[in-house]
């Protein structure tokens, strides 16, 4: 398990839509140690799925 932080995040989803998924793969292998392939491929999938999470209404001050 690793955090990844929003500019990692920005990066390797930039890295996805300018060159593919196997580009994000390598992009994300410049921030985490992560020989394996397939589960390489799964995290740079679940990345770009990941949604920023909505802010409760009484965080809002109201």
């Amino acid at each position: 398990m690793f955090t990844v932080s929003e500019d990692e995040r920005a990066a390797i989803c930039r890295t996805y839509e300018e060159s593919g998924e196997w580009a994000a793969v390598a992009e994300l292998r410049r921030y985490f140690s992560i020989e394996d392939n397939q589960s390489a491929l799964y995290a740079v999938r679940s990345i770009l799925r990941w949604r920023p999470a909505s802010v409760p209404p009484s965080s809002l001050g109201g």
